[in-house]
């Protein structure tokens, strides 16, 4: 409530107290209105800048990855058609956060089929898919082959030899790990959201020992956006 004590000093020249009361009133009446347009201002710029987040965490789903061997856990996942990255990684601050709907989810591994599934996210809701990676038989390996080494960063970017996906950089790179791939010309491809696609094309000779060094660039996401089946 108002009284004068909260209202600033003003003059009064009424000549009688009735009039002197009346201005104190009038005067407190819009005081209190000022007050009360204030604080409903206050409460809309609150809620116009706060729901917008609030709103994000209540509709967005989030959809997890589990693999058991090694290579279910280091393959590759794309959604609705874009690489994010491979199993293993995708938690905590790289969390995958879907709208509702529905998702196409396709997983890859160098050597094994497609695993591919659908899905319909709800608001709010936590979906925990289950890896199953099997071998494709269609696929054989060199005989002879030639050794690439690849040392690039981001380690978590995808490779691609011949328009083929292979694995990650990571897979690639340190103690006794290398791409084997046979002699000839190969298309190289490393590519990850947020970063310019790295192109090249290696010509290796029979038991050869090559390494591939670059860092990529950062760029438009949509630079390095990775499509099903390039």
């Amino acid at each position: 409530m108002t009284t004068r004590e909260d209202v600033p000093k003003v003059t009064c020249r009424c000549t009688s107290e009735s009039g002197c009361t009346a201005v104190w009133q009038y005067y407190a009446r819009i005081m209190k209105y000022i007050s009360r347009f204030t604080l409903t201002l206050a409460f809309a710029f609150g809620l116009f800048f706060t729901h917008p987040l609030l709103a994000q965490n209540q509709i967005l789903g989030e959809v997890q990855f589990e693999g058991t061997t090694s290579n279910e856990r280091t393959a590759g996942v794309w959604i609705d058609g874009q690489y994010l990255g491979y199993v293993r990684e995708l938690k905590g601050s790289k969390k995958v956060l879907l709208l509702p709907g529905d998702h196409q989810i396709t997983i890859r591994q160098g050597g094994y089929l497609d695993w591919v599934t659908r899905l319909t996210m709800q608001p709010g809701e936590k979906q925990v898919l289950r890896v199953t990676m099997q071998k494709d038989t269609r696929v054989h390996f060199p005989t002879i082959t030639a050794e690439v080494k690849l040392a690039v960063t981001p380690d978590r970017a995808a490779v691609f030899v011949d328009g083929v996906f292979v694995g990650h950089v990571g897979e690639f790179n340190g103690a006794g790990k290398a791409l084997l791939v046979a002699p000839g010309k190969h298309n190289f491809k490393i590519s990850l959201p947020g970063y310019q696609t790295f192109e090249t094309q290696i010509s290796l000779n029979p038991f050869q020992k090559f390494q591939l060094k670059t860092d990529l660039a950062r760029g438009a996401v949509t630079e390095a956006s990775l499509k099903e089946r390039e």
